[in-house]
């Protein structure tokens, strides 16, 4: 058995690369499929969050570091091919308060996947009705939250669900690989 030093073989980065990329494409592919999904909610900035379940799982499987990278660059490359410049705002603005959230609940509390996954739901909401409050410089968007609150339990739980299924049936070793990839 190899001693762990903190310094890993050439190939297990290039692993780690090519597995951050592939989650970084699925969590593009889905926000894609996200935005052909017509839905028209009552309160607008009300997403079902599908790429998520990507970002949720990367936390569990490669770290908050791994994470972050999958979830900024997803937010950046969505805004840029399907977006606009609010687009990234709003996007990004919630994408750092959820992740910075989920993070801490997944560190500091006993939270389940489900749990998690509903706080960065819940928080996606808070940080993006904050830039828009900055933006429009008014604070009568506040009515929404509840309604924005309501969302991000329901889809956190559906997200929520769906990344602990994910993390169950993939494995943490790819088999015949030396280096543990996820």
């Amino acid at each position: 058995m190899r001693k762990r030093t903190g310094i890993r073989p050439k190939g297990a980065s290039v692993k780690r690369t090519a597995v951050l990329g592939m989650l970084t494409c699925a969590a593009l592919m889905l926000s894609w499929v996200e935005s052909l999904i017509g839905l028209v909610p009552p309160v607008p900035g009300i997403r079902i969050g599908l790429a998520n379940l990507i970002v949720v799982f990367a936390l569990y499987r490669m770290g908050w570091r791994s994470a972050l990278l999958v979830n900024l660059s997803r937010v950046l490359l969505a805004s840029i091919l399907f977006g606009s410049p609010y687009v990234l705002l709003y996007s990004l603005s919630g994408a750092l308060v959820s992740f910075a959230a989920m993070a801490f609940a997944k560190k500091h509390t006993g939270m389940s996947v489900i749990g998690v996954s509903v706080c960065g739901g819940v928080f996606h909401n808070i940080g993006q009705l904050t830039a828009a409050a900055a933006v429009v410089r008014t604070g009568w968007m506040v009515s929404w939250l509840p309604w924005l609150l309501a969302a991000g339990c329901v889809t956190g739980l559906v997200i929520g669900t769906a990344a602990g299924e994910l993390i169950k049936r993939i494995p943490r070793r790819i088999p015949g690989e030396d280096a543990d990839i996820l």
